[in-house]
């Protein structure tokens, strides 16, 4: 089976992939795969060099972020995007692209190029399950069409909890503004919030979640709801063990000794979990809250103006239930929900 854990970025999909590839049962791309992209490695070894590594120390930003040259824990065996080497073996279309990809992307010979990509690998590392992460664009349409049995693990993050982190990061490019950004143009109703704003850029970085969750919503429409998995950030971190087992159970895996032996080594911080407030001021955190407030409610994230969101959340939707967030949406636009597949 091959499955994508996809996410806006920042949103903890690291750490959702990086505990799924502990098990003995996952294959995945690696950080040696990605970095040494010349050498066209297979990564047969990958999931027992994980096993017996350490998990990644949470202090650890991206590498380029590093404070200094070496840290300790920072050289080990971990799970990769694999940007580097998907850009050399499949596309820059796919690891640059300034929109979503779509079923209506899917050339035959891009189409040929991932199929050799994911299953020499798969092929190699002779696991069940392959595993492999994705953020910022969803890309869930392109690789549906391509992979019509994969299955997808959106995790979804408090956009003011991604827009905080991003702004905080090296390589978030919102910075050159929304004309020369990685996401192509602003929709015209966001690109007048941005203007209206003074063109904050705390607001760009929660338009750039807003942009990403609309795709994802998209994407989610064309694939039907077994292959469709949804849970916050925030649900894993209050019930790891809970929410990781309906991961498992969706990519078709059991809790194995083995896996516990590697999961029981995670610490799930939640310290950060609403550091927004700490981060950002009174009236950038208001003019944030009040551009989220349609997307946050759909997805039960309490905000001021509604403060019984999270009182009223009920658990993460699981496999078959994909229709959960589609109705909160609708009920906040006040619209109905679209049917499914």
């Amino acid at each position: 089976m091959l499955g994508f854990v996809i996410g806006t970025g920042r949103c903890g999909s690291t750490l959702m992939h990086e505990v799924l590839a502990r098990h003995p049962e996952v294959g995945f791309v690696s950080n040696l795969d990605d970095k040494l992209s010349t050498l066209d490695l297979d990564g047969r070894w990958n999931n027992l060099l994980l096993r017996r590594a350490a998990p990644r120390d949470p202090r650890h930003g991206p590498f380029r972020d590093r404070p200094r040259l070496v840290e300790r824990g920072r050289l080990r065996v971990a799970p990769s995007e694999g940007w580097q080497v998907l850009e050399r073996q499949v596309s820059p279309i796919f690891s640059r692209s300034h929109r979503d990809l779509l079923a209506s992307d899917a050339t035959p010979w891009l189409e040929a190029r991932l199929h050799r990509f994911f299953e020499r690998r798969m092929a190699a590392q002779a696991r069940p399950v392959f595993l492999h992460h994705v953020t910022g664009w969803p890309r869930a349409g392109l690789l549906h069409a391509v992979f019509p049995e994969a299955r997808f693990i959106h995790v979804v993050r408090d956009g003011r909890a991604v827009a905080n982190s991003l702004l905080q990061t090296s390589w978030w490019t919102g910075g050159k503004g929304p004309s020369n950004w990685d996401f192509g143009p602003l929709p015209e109703p966001y690109a007048k919030e941005w203007e209206a704003s003074g063109q904050s850029y705390v607001l760009l970085a929660g338009l750039s979640w807003k942009l990403l969750l609309d795709a994802f919503e998209a994407a989610r429409t064309a694939i039907p709801c077994s292959q469709w998995l949804e849970l916050r950030y925030e649900d894993v971190l209050a019930d790891p063990r809970g929410q990781i087992a309906v991961m498992l159970e969706f990519l078709g895996l059991q809790w194995t000794s083995d896996f516990e032996a590697g999961f029981s080594r995670y610490v799930f911080e939640t310290g950060r979990r609403e550091a927004f407030r700490r981060d950002l001021d009174a009236d950038n955190l208001a003019l944030l809250e009040q551009s989220l407030a349609g997307h946050l409610k759909a997805y039960r994230y309490a905000t001021a103006m509604q403060p019984d969101e999270v009182a009223r959340a009920s658990n993460s939707a699981v496999p078959g239930d994909c229709d959960v967030v589609a109705g909160a949406r609708a009920a906040a636009d006040g619209g109905r929900p679209q049917g499914r597949p």
